[in-house]
């Protein structure tokens, strides 16, 4: 054990936070998926269990291998995967599958394993990176607006416009975070406004174009332009349904909850172990849960702002700000959902929801964030290790003086 926590480098603080969710994750699940157990299995659950364990034990050896890696490999490393990515998003969006009659061409089968894969999750985190990458090429330098189409903004809108037709949650987050990425980096405002509104004209049409021919997009885009309109609307739907049993799961936590495993409202809510398991962890564990939950992401926030601002370079605090600030992010739209503030995206709930692809890439961005950190410990060590060594060497030179008199 003590030769396993040696070679766990990094801020040990996102270690532990990631560790606590993860934990955490295996109640809720275990006793959201009795839903799921019961229509799609025998009523076992220790199955989703099982399978649960599964995929965070593989994040988390994705997380503990990527975060070995030295992060300025990730610059090379963008720039190869984004025609990759682009090529997957291709395939994913042209295969058109389908799951339970519902179109779900979010996903991509890997071949020969049978394992389904979310290719906009993979996408966020490298698009991230990209543009990390590009930013701090480009610091203390001036740039005009044309400079910066075809190498940055080119492959941002051609993913996002990928992303878009089948999940819109995610194209709106990763464009924010974008947003986000390139006002850190100094990319001038004036450009940054001219983005947003080409974004929002694009957006625009793209509605209409897919209003007016609606067989020539999946119908996600239907599905999320509904949520939309429903929100706004307070139109009887099916989003209303979920909403209304997530509302009644979260009263009957109250302060204290119900306790573990005692949920009802799993039974009856939807997806209660992945986009909505927070209204069954606050059935089950109260306030309590929930203020607990909400204080581990932000203290993962505040870890992050650390490792960003210890970074040595400008590359090393844009990587951890782009790819890690989005973690936080969705856990927030995920529990503004759960309480409709938000209408219904269909986003996870970080390390906590069951799903292979969420919880991969979630410890993906994790790994490089402690890459980044993990190399600040290096320096630090060389440091000190250089400071030992002058040390010793003013105190040994006067015995040398010493000795060449006598």
């Amino acid at each position: 054990m003590a030769k396993i926590f040696a070679n766990i480098k990094g801020d040990r603080v996102i270690w532990a936070v990631a560790a606590l969710l993860a934990l955490f994750s295996f109640l809720p699940v275990y006793s959201a998926s009795s839903n799921l157990a019961y229509l799609y299995g025998d009523g076992n659950t220790f199955v989703f269990l099982v399978k649960h364990f599964a995929h965070l034990v593989l994040g988390f050896l994705i997380m503990y291998g990527v975060h070995k890696i030295p992060y300025h490999y990730f610059k090379g490393l963008s720039i190869i995967m984004i025609p990759v990515i682009i090529v997957l998003l291709l395939v994913t969006m042209a295969q058109n599958t389908t799951i339970g009659g519902a179109n779900a061409s979010r996903w991509i089968r890997v071949p020969f394993v049978g394992v389904t894969f979310q290719t906009s999750t993979l996408a966020a985190v490298v698009l991230m990176a990209y543009v990390a990458r590009y930013l701090s090429k480009i610091k203390d330098k001036t740039v005009t607006f044309k400079e910066t189409l075809i190498p940055l903004w080119l492959p941002v809108f051609i993913v996002l416009m990928l992303i878009l037709p089948a999940n819109f949650s995610t194209t709106a987050i990763i464009f924010s975070m974008v947003i986000m990425l390139v006002f850190l980096g100094g990319y001038p405002f004036k450009y940054i406004l001219t983005i947003l509104g080409s974004g929002l004209l694009i957006l625009t049409f793209f509605i209409l174009f897919a209003k007016a021919f609606p067989g020539v997009f999946p119908n996600r885009v239907d599905t999320w332009v509904s949520r939309v309109e429903n929100f706004t609307d307070n139109k009887d739907t099916q989003e209303d349904y979920q909403i209304e049993r997530a509302k009644i799961a979260i009263a009957r936590g109250w302060i204290f909850g119900k306790g573990p495993g005692k949920s009802v409202q799993r039974n009856f809510l939807p997806q209660s172990s992945s986009d909505f398991i927070f209204a069954i962890i606050i059935e089950e564990w109260g306030l309590f849960g929930g203020v607990f939950l909400l204080l581990l992401y932000l203290m993962l926030l505040f870890r992050l702002v650390i490792v960003a601002h210890k970074s040595v370079d400008t590359f090393g605090k844009l990587l951890v700000i782009g790819v890690g600030l989005p973690i936080v992010f969705q856990a927030l739209i995920n529990m503004a959902v759960a309480v409709e503030l938000f209408p219904v995206t269909g986003q996870t709930l970080p390390l906590i929801s069951s799903g292979g692809t969420s919880i991969w890439m979630t410890c993906l961005a994790i790994g490089i964030v402690l890459s980044v950190s993990r190399n600040r410990e290096a320096i630090i060590e060389r440091e000190q290790k250089d400071e030992e060594k002058n040390f010793n060497n003013e105190v040994e030179s006067p015995l040398e003086v010493l000795s060449e008199v006598i």
